[in-house]
């Protein structure tokens, strides 16, 4: 029979009875220990080099050096160290800088023990993970900002999109548009540079995620 090790855990939060709360939480978990804390940047740093965690859970609002800051340098000196950002802050623009800064979860303050808990196993094994108001938040942006680089199509950009989207072929959409094909190969870069993607199948997910069909079809309607 298998035994998991025990996850040992650097806890960096600012606030001491917010230290101490998740201390008492984690400490009655099976598998989990706290090996070092850090009431801020610089000496969850030292604290790092210190006890060599599995897992550093830290805050992003921290004295002197920022959670970011501190991920980022965490990092540098260790390419493999698993960092889980647990923090109030909602925004999933944080997320997103939190994700480059080098750490594999995000999780909100607001999220229930388990969730947390859960994703402190998730980063030891690799994983990336964010609590469910996150992951909606940045699905909702994404959509948003796709939205938005959908409207700069031109009328015919967008004409030429539905075309594609109903798999019709150069030579049909030239025909269709009276243009010519070279025309409409220009248009079809274009499109696929203004909506950020890089291939036709690619193209034709974002169209049907944009209900490119659905938005033609309520235009005419309209009309």
């Amino acid at each position: 029979m298998n035994v998991m090790p025990t996850i040992k855990i650097l806890l960096v939060d600012d606030h001491a009875i917010v230290r101490e709360g998740y201390l008492s939480l984690l400490a009655k978990q099976t598998g989990l220990q706290v090996v070092a804390v850090a009431a801020d940047g610089i000496q969850a740093y030292q604290r790092f080099k210190e006890s060599r965690p599995d897992v550093v859970v830290t805050d992003l609002s921290l004295p002197g050096i920022s959670g970011l800051e501190l991920i980022s340098r965490i990092k540098q000196r260790d390419a493999n160290a698993k960092m889980l950002v647990f923090s109030m802050h909602q925004n999933p623009s944080f997320a997103v800088q939190a994700s480059r800064a080098g750490a594999l979860g995000y999780i909100t303050k607001s999220s229930p023990p388990e969730v947390l808990l859960r994703a402190i196993h998730d980063v030891y094994c690799g994983r990336h993970t964010l609590s469910t108001d996150i992951a909606q938040a940045l699905a909702l942006e994404k959509i948003g900002s796709e939205q938005m680089a959908l409207e700069t199509l031109t009328v015919r950009e967008f004409e030429i999109l539905r075309l594609l989207v109903e798999a019709k072929t150069t030579e049909h959409i030239a025909q269709t548009l009276n243009i010519s094909p070279k025309t409409v190969s220009n248009c079809h870069y274009l499109i696929k540079r203004k909506l950020g993607v890089t291939g036709d199948i690619e193209l034709m997910r974002l169209a049907i995620r944009l209900n490119v069909i659905s938005l033609l079809d309520l235009s005419l309607s309209t009309n």
